[in-house]
């Protein structure tokens, strides 16, 4: 049995981030980037609604106010465009980006039950919105929650300015 035949098809096998929408970050933000797109690629279920093919290529891009997913087949031929407003993730985020930040600076002089009360306050903020773009996507892509976890992952990356 080949690869491709044991991989299952409703699934990404390539995601990039729109260059214009990154920005000029550090190497530690371009880092984050890249272990959320392996973690991503390792393990994923991302189902187009009304498609019946697969598996998937991804571009992520921020344009006007908005999240686009461009999607394409393997091949790179487009599929489909999906876009959600950024507004239902704008306090989410803001909120994830300080909390990320006071955990950075907790890991440098913190006891460690101040650090793990601040990281749980972290990952709860992340499964928020994980959760709200599963919900966003409910009827055009079909997401496991890992999937969605990932894909909020490089939705902050795209907003972190470094």
């Amino acid at each position: 049995m080949t690869e491709s035949e044991t991989q299952p098809q409703s699934r990404l096998v390539e995601v990039t981030l729109d260059q214009k929408s990154i920005g000029h970050n550090n190497a530690d933000v371009a880092h984050e980037r890249e272990v959320a797109i392996f973690d991503l690629l390792e393990e994923n279920s991302f189902d187009l609604e009304g498609h019946d093919g697969g598996p998937y290529t991804l571009n992520l891009a921020l344009a006007e106010n908005r999240l686009v997913f461009h999607i394409a087949d393997e091949n790179h031929k487009p599929v489909e465009e999906v876009s959600l407003s950024l507004t239902p993730f704008r306090k989410l985020v803001k909120d994830y980006f300080l909390v990320c930040e006071s955990y950075f600076e907790a890991i440098k002089t913190a006891p460690a039950a101040r650090i793990e009360a601040i990281d749980m306050g972290r990952k709860g903020l992340h499964d928020e919105g994980s959760q709200l773009l599963k919900e966003r996507l409910d009827g055009k892509i079909n997401l496991d929650i890992a999937t969605a976890r990932r894909l909020f992952t490089l939705l902050c990356a795209l907003h972190w300015k470094g």
